[in-house]
């Protein structure tokens, strides 16, 4: 005490004033290292984070290349299908044509050979001049020519292959998963 009585009033305010400032650098020190740690910790956090970013996108840049990889591969398949089906189906179409055609020549040669009095195997006699509408341009019973009948089957050919087509067109599965069971 015998030291307070050496001081007035402003000493001893000026001293309580120093140990408060004191205090609060402690407390500001300590305050201090608290945040340089908990700073390192968020900046270890937000390291942590943009890594995590950079590998989703690398990621959803790879399933998007392989999504589009798989895309062209199972465009390259549809178009091959379809491909592989248009020839079939043009063959098919040409075969079945190709023997209607055959079938009409052969009716038209019998009916010819028909008409005709000098093949059936009497004294040959002259021919007559053959009738201004030959005998395959004229109607049978039914009231179709062998032309129009020829017409008739040829475009229901086409349209029965045109049927066969679409519906192979349409048998082509355009999504590869399809194909797996599920």
């Amino acid at each position: 005490m015998m030291f307070l009585r050496l001081l007035n009033v402003q000493g001893i305010a000026g001293i309580a004033v120093s140990l408060a400032l004191a205090m609060l650098l402690v407390i500001q020190k300590g305050e201090t290292r608290h945040w340089r740690k908990e700073s390192g910790h968020f900046e270890q956090l937000y390291q942590g984070e943009q890594a995590a970013l950079a590998g989703t996108v690398a990621n959803y840049r790879a399933a998007a290349d392989a999504a589009r990889d798989a895309d062209r591969v199972n465009a390259q398949r549809i178009q091959t299908a379809q491909a592989k089906i248009n020839e079939e189906k043009s063959n098919e179409f040409e075969t079945r044509l190709a023997a209607a055609r055959a079938a009409a020549e052969r009716l038209r040669h019998s009916a010819e050979a028909a008409t005709d009095p000098s093949s059936r195997g009497a004294a040959p006699v002259p021919a007559l001049p053959a009738a201004p509408g030959q005998p395959h341009q004229t109607a049978g019973e039914d009231g179709f020519s062998l032309a129009d009948r020829l017409t008739a089957t040829e475009q229901a050919i086409q349209l029965d292959e045109l049927i066969k087509w679409v519906k192979a067109q349409g048998a082509v599965k355009p999504n590869a998963d399809s194909d797996k069971p599920k």
